[in-house]
């Protein structure tokens, strides 16, 4: 599992996790039922507390994207890859919606903010 981590991209470190892991699960890279590297393992190659690590994974378990087995460790839940998909929708509009609320504020057009979003995208 290959997770980058930005101290200044904005975002809490845990909630980078999450975002990557769901992309990994999303994408294929990581299957139903496969072992997660542990708590420890990754807040150590991450450098970063295990305490972030554990809330990551506690939030992922809580969404239903992983599960627990005691002793022997955390594996990627037999999920619905429409369903995470579904999620990610939800969410990239209702981003959007915060962009064009702030976009209407000062008078960009579509056609301006159609022009910023494709800037964007393409250095992404």
């Amino acid at each position: 599992m290959n997770i980058i981590i930005s101290n200044t991209s904005g975002k809490p470190i845990y909630e980078q996790i999450i975002e990557q892991i769901k992309h990994e699960i999303i994408t294929d890279k990581l299957k139903s039922h496969q072992l997660l590297p542990s708590m420890r393992v990754l807040a150590k190659e991450l450098r970063i507390s295990l305490i972030t690590t554990k809330r990551a994974y506690e939030e992922l378990e809580r969404q239903g994207y992983i599960y627990t087995v005691t002793g022997k460790g955390s594996f990627v839940s037999d999920c619905n890859k429409q369903d995470i998909f579904d999620e990610q929708i939800k969410q990239i509009k209702q981003d959007l919606s915060q962009v064009v609320y702030r976009a209407k504020l000062n008078n960009i057009s579509l056609d301006e903010l159609k022009i910023l979003l494709s800037e964007i995208y393409k250095k992404e």
